[in-house]
């Protein structure tokens, strides 16, 4: 059976190449036997093409490329032809067609695609931190969080956590409750990441009874009364000011208002 040597050679990590490359020869091997796969990764300059095309020669090599400036494929296109190489460009009559569709100019920009899946993954994650370590069911991911968001009940922690999420931030969240010892971790990560949450009691005060008639309980329970919110408020202020955080007040603020004033906290500091 014949030796197939193919050379993947792209501008950033090459991995859509091999991809397409792999999936054709499968065709006629589908173990993939007898064949060669070498990825030349991050190529941009015109002597690192003359390089992999000698390279190609001397090992009778297939050149399949993912490059996606102009003046690197029709270098590489002038040196194949040279060499009397056989090549594909996988990406260049595509990013054509779109540019004649569009009547627009490409970015010739490597790797923008590698960036977006990362920035999707990144999301993903932050997603996934922020229910993991909601309501400081594992104060373990303090540790690791960008940013920590403490408060007593009702104060938005939660929504505020996954809105953040949505712009990449692990976020964790402790709620604040005088009857429980905060986890020793939230005294011992950076007071920058910290940011306390406040609301006026008269305001907790209504979002609380409307809860309570929502899951069909009496809304004259002690959860709901201002002497407890009051001292629940002044508990919150006591470990706020032992950690040294930031304090925000949520009182009349929409959670994305409040999301933009953590997050140039976070960035400033």
């Amino acid at each position: 059976m014949k030796m197939l040597n193919l050379f993947i050679v792209s501008d950033s990590i090459g991995e859509t190449g091999e991809l397409v490359a792999k999936a054709a020869v499968s065709q006629f091997r589908p173990g993939l036997q007898h064949t060669k796969f070498k990825r030349f990764t991050h190529i941009d300059s015109l002597d690192h093409i003359k390089e992999i095309t000698e390279l190609a020669k001397e090992q009778g090599a297939i050149i399949l490329y993912t490059l996606v400036q102009t003046k690197m494929r029709q270098a590489l296109v002038e040196y194949c032809n040279l060499y009397n190489l056989e090549s594909v460009d996988l990406i260049g009559p595509v990013i054509n067609l779109f540019e004649k569709e569009l009547n627009e100019k490409p970015f010739e920009e490597p790797g923008l695609v590698r960036k977006l899946d990362e920035d999707y993954f990144k999301k993903i994650e932050a997603i996934e931190f922020a229910v993991k370590y909601d309501d400081g069911r594992d104060p373990r991911g303090l540790l690791q969080a960008d940013i920590i968001l403490i408060g007593v009940s009702r104060t938005s922690k939660t929504p505020l956590s996954q809105y953040l999420a949505n712009k990449r931030f692990k976020v964790a969240n402790v709620p604040l409750v005088p009857e429980v010892e905060p986890p020793e971790q939230l005294f011992q990560v950076d007071p920058a990441k910290c940011v306390g949450l406040v609301i006026t009691p008269e305001k907790l005060n209504s979002i609380r009874k409307e809860r309570l008639k929502a899951i069909g309980l009496n809304d004259d329970a002690s959860y709901a009364k201002i002497e407890r919110i009051n001292e629940e408020i002044l508990h919150f202020e006591k470990i706020a000011k032992k950690i040294g955080c930031k304090v925000i007040d949520v009182t009349n603020r929409a959670v994305e208002e409040t999301a933009n004033l953590v997050i140039n906290h976070i960035q400033q500091k």
